[in-house]
């Protein structure tokens, strides 16, 4: 049986309650862990507490060479790590592979801001004196962390945070424990101090670090309804909060675009994870000179996502991570065809014994979506597309902004001044141009509207994880 990680213990829930997890492919259990509660959450926020006091005042060189040498530690043990999660969340080894990989990176790429913070002189009225702006880490921190990608958005979190000399109360998704604790059994294994990162787990745990006095700042990744309930409970303590929440990313393709370019971006963009990404292709908007040929490569890349086991090496699509998330896309695109939309490739469930025993379902492209459509107004996390044709770049931009979400989006266009004009009014946190829809470690990843604020990702992130203090020296004069 897995173990929760609480300064240095292996330790089960102190109610000694457990659940299972299980694999989405085939609906074997996978291990079983332990079901935390508010104890256990006490118990790790006392621990990383005890913990800040020595590795907040390291100095920042030794804390960057320890998170080198941890990462380079975890990076060895990819294959293990993504076999762990390819059981527990469905994806294929591929993905699973590019995720676990990404942890690694993530927390190397910090570690080299850890001795990067800098303050400001400031020369004062009175000459006598002079002032300084210093950052310091915050304290104890929390982070909550999402199914779809448990591994990468643990490390946007828990890598700016540690870096920045931090330590973290860490909660993967219920149902996606096991990688993250191998990723973070290998960091300690590499040198990382017990206690910096202390791992709980179980439903009951999340609501249990929002509310603890000892945790200082909240990140979460999660649905804009849950990032609202966060939000209300840590305004109680005034605790500075991170949010990424929901998306429905427009894309826009103009006559000029670069097809293949396009269609490549696009599937990956939609269809990547089965679908179940945060920054993602959830709404297409083409122009009409190039609609139908783009639908063609479309549904030729579709048609090549061959769903089935994660393990297995044919693979090119794993499953819905869960019976419920894959009733909600099915509602889905019943709800649009129901009111008129015409299916152009998928719009059910495989079909073989292969099959029978996981939440499997086709990738599906839909076109003659109407207005008011659930897949327009919501956020569709699986793999189902809608295809809007559009006259030119004013209706796709009016389009495209027809959301309470603003997390991403992207256009295709070999025109500058439409790709200008598309970065200034997309009403989103980032904007891809005429490329895949790819989160870099250099710049700051976050939503707008009711997609969050704050910034994971870039140095914006890492400040985020320090506080500013004025101080002011006298008798200089």
């Amino acid at each position: 049986m897995a173990t929760m990680i609480i300064q240095g213990e292996r330790t089960k829930a102190a109610s000694g309650k457990t659940y299972e997890v299980s694999n989405p492919a085939t609906g074997e259990v996978v291990d079983e862990v332990p079901a935390g509660g508010p104890a256990d959450v006490d118990k790790a926020a006392q621990a990383a507490h005890k913990a800040f006091a020595t590795w907040s005042k390291l100095p920042a060189n030794q804390r960057r060479e320890i998170l080198h040498k941890a990462a380079q530690h975890m990076l060895e043990k990819v294959e293990e790590i993504a076999t762990i999660l390819t059981k527990e969340q469905g994806k294929t080894l591929l993905e699973s592979r590019l995720e676990a990989r990404r942890f690694g990176e993530n927390i190397a790429w910090f570690a080299d801001l850890a001795d990067k913070i800098h303050g400001q002189h400031v020369k004062l009225p009175d000459t006598t004196t002079y002032g300084l702006v210093v950052r310091k880490p915050i304290g104890v921190c929390g982070a909550i962390v999402p199914w779809n990608f448990p591994l990468t958005l643990a490390a946007n979190k828990v890598a700016p945070a540690i870096a920045a000399g931090n330590t973290v109360v860490l909660k993967p998704a219920s149902t996606t424990p096991l990688s993250t604790l191998a990723c973070i059994e290998a960091l300690i294994e590499g040198g990382l101090p017990e206690g910096v990162i202390n791992v709980v787990l179980g439903p009951a745990t999340g609501e249990a670090i929002v509310e603890h006095p000892l945790i200082r700042k909240i990140a979460l990744t999660g649905s804009t309804p849950t990032g609202k309930r966060v939000m209300a409970k840590a305004a109680e303590q005034l605790k500075k909060i991170t949010l990424e929440l929901g998306g429905s990313d427009p894309c826009i393709v103009l006559d000029d675009a670069d097809l293949e370019g396009a269609a490549r971006a696009i599937g990956v963009g939609r269809f990547f994870n089965c679908g179940q990404q945060c920054l993602s292709t959830k709404r297409l908007y083409v122009q009409e000179g190039v609609y139908d040929e783009l639908m063609e490569k479309l549904i030729a890349r579709a048609s090549k996502l061959k769903p089935g086991n994660g393990l297995d090496k044919d693979t090119r699509m794993g499953p819905m991570h869960t019976e419920t998330q894959r009733a909600e896309v099915e509602a889905q695109i019943k709800d649009a065809v129901d009111r008129g939309a015409k299916v152009t490739y998928g719009g059910g469930r495989p079909k073989g014994a292969e099959y029978d025993k996981g939440w499997f379902i086709e990738p599906t492209i839909l076109e003659n979506v109407p207005d008011g459509a659930r897949m327009w107004t919501e956020e569709v996390f699986g793999p189902a597309l809608p295809v809007r044709k559009i006259r030119d770049l004013d209706e796709g931009l009016r389009l495209a902004n027809d959301t309470q979400y603003g997390l991403g989006s992207s256009i295709w266009t070999g025109n500058m001044k439409s790709a200008y004009r598309a970065v200034q009014e997309l009403e989103a946190g980032y904007t891809w141009v005429n490329a895949l829809v790819i989160a870099h470690d250099e710049l700051p990843f976050g939503g707008t509207k009711q997609s969050g604020f704050g910034k994971e990702h870039g140095v914006e992130a890492f400040l985020q994880y320090t506080e500013e203090k004025s101080v002011v020296y006298g008798g200089i004069g």
